[in-house]
């Protein structure tokens, strides 16, 4: 006889295979809960089988059939309307009854058991479950029919459960192709400049991030000249990543027109400002490297950290602080074009506030003297060799930190020509 104590065990095995199991899809944990089901000898199932519900059609396909009981035609259909009994598993989930579509009955099936499973959809003729499930035997067990109960809403959990899976699955390979994006943004990390040494780093704190440096060649066949933007969004992940395209794309068509440095600023803050509401604002600083004989950098700050210029040769820094506000945060502003020169061995760090920003466990901030030490102790190194040292330095400081942003480096450093 099959007692309570059996029924409890059997149904608590199909719980934990429900929650526990990995399935490729819907379909497949549905056929598996069948066929489980149909293999239980307590249970008294003859056989089983999973409808899909079709909204166009209004009907409900077969999708899996198991057990003893004559096959029925692959992808044979119900129709809603002539089944008033579907129409009670919106509100009861669990239904009870006699066949009466004539091929089922045709094919040995009676009595049977249904149950709803997945979402509620609404179509013309009610609200009706993504799934029926329906079992079939020559009895149904009261234990049984009330074992289907606890199914039908572990089932639908776990539907659900692999419908969140699948869409963090898309989630996470969209961020890894925007991440394969935002890395094919960024140049090589070197590059030489006549008797410039430039290294760039971005270390993302995510997949993406909102920090972005570029080197961008000068089309102006009369001077030769390169660019060197660094930037940061204020935003975080995948917003600040698109931010930083965005940016990206708008600053090289701007230089492409060969636009003053200024001019190209002010339409930056305006595209930002009418094309992100929420996210506005950004931080850039943007400096020419030119041919003049006196190695004449020409520069522009949009409130972005204030670069590092170190001069060896009088033992000096200079803080390149900010020629205008964030680029984004109001309409028509202004941006001053600025100058230093570089002398040989000068060396110049452009940063985002990954840097100075970084924590210790006590939440003390690494600094820009840290910098400035890291930047005099290494000045005669090239500028990659400064770039490592002032990162391996801030990850030490961070590393116990609960505290991470991005990090972005570029190191300019004027050698001797040889």
């Amino acid at each position: 006889m099959y007692s309570t104590t059996n029924n409890q065990r059997d149904t608590y095995k199909l719980v934990e295979t429900l929650i526990s199991g990995k399935f490729k899809n819907k379909l497949s944990l549905l056929k598996s809960l069948v066929k489980d089901i149909v293999k239980t000898p307590e249970f008294g199932i003859v056989s089983g089988r999973v409808w899909e519900l079709n909204t166009r059609d209004l009907t409900y396909v077969l999708q899996f059939q198991h057990g003893a009981a004559q096959k029925i035609p692959a992808n044979y259909t119900i129709k809603i309307e002539e089944q008033p009994v579907l129409g009670k598993l919106s509100e009861e989930r669990t239904i009870l009854n006699y066949e009466t579509d004539e091929l089922l009955i045709e094919k040995g099936i009676q009595l049977f058991s249904a149950i709803g499973v997945g979402e509620l959809v609404k179509i013309k003729s009610g609200k009706h479950y993504e799934y029926v499930i329906g079992f079939s035997a020559p009895e149904i067990k009261q234990a049984f029919y009330e074992t289907l109960n606890i199914i039908s809403s572990v089932s639908t959990v776990a539907l659900k459960n692999l419908s969140d899976q699948a869409a963090h699955s898309k989630i996470k390979k969209d961020i890894f192709r925007a991440s394969e994006i935002q890395k094919n943004l960024f140049p090589d990390h070197a590059i030489s400049f006549h008797d410039y040494d430039v290294f760039g780093v971005c270390i993302p704190d995510s997949e993406v991030g909102g920090d972005y440096f570029d080197y961008l060649k000068s089309t102006d066949e009369e001077e030769e000249r390169l660019g060197i933007v660094i930037s940061d969004a204020s935003s975080k992940g995948l917003p600040a990543a698109v931010q930083s395209l965005f940016l990206s794309g708008a600053l090289k068509m701007g230089m492409g027109f060969a636009a003053k440095i200024s001019s190209i600023f002010s339409r930056l803050n305006n595209l930002i400002y009418d094309t992100f509401f929420y996210e506005r604002f950004v931080t850039l600083f943007y400096c020419d490297l030119t041919m003049s004989s006196n190695h004449l950098v020409l520069y522009a700050n949009a409130g972005h950290c204030s670069p590092i210029h170190y001069c060896p040769s009088k033992d000096r820094f200079r803080m390149l602080d900010p020629t205008g506000g964030f680029l984004g945060i109001m309409p028509n502003q202004k941006y001053k074009l600025e100058n230093t020169f570089m002398l040989v061995g000068d060396v110049m760090v452009l940063y985002t506030d990954g840097i100075t920003e970084a924590q210790d466990a006590d939440g003390n901030l690494f600094g820009e003297e840290r910098v400035k030490e890291i930047v005099k102790k290494y000045h005669k190194s090239p500028a990659n060799i400064i770039t490592y040292a002032i990162l391996e330095e801030v990850e030490n400081y961070s590393a116990n930190s609960v505290y991470n942003d991005d990090k972005t480096l570029v190191v300019i450093k004027r050698r001797e020509e040889s």
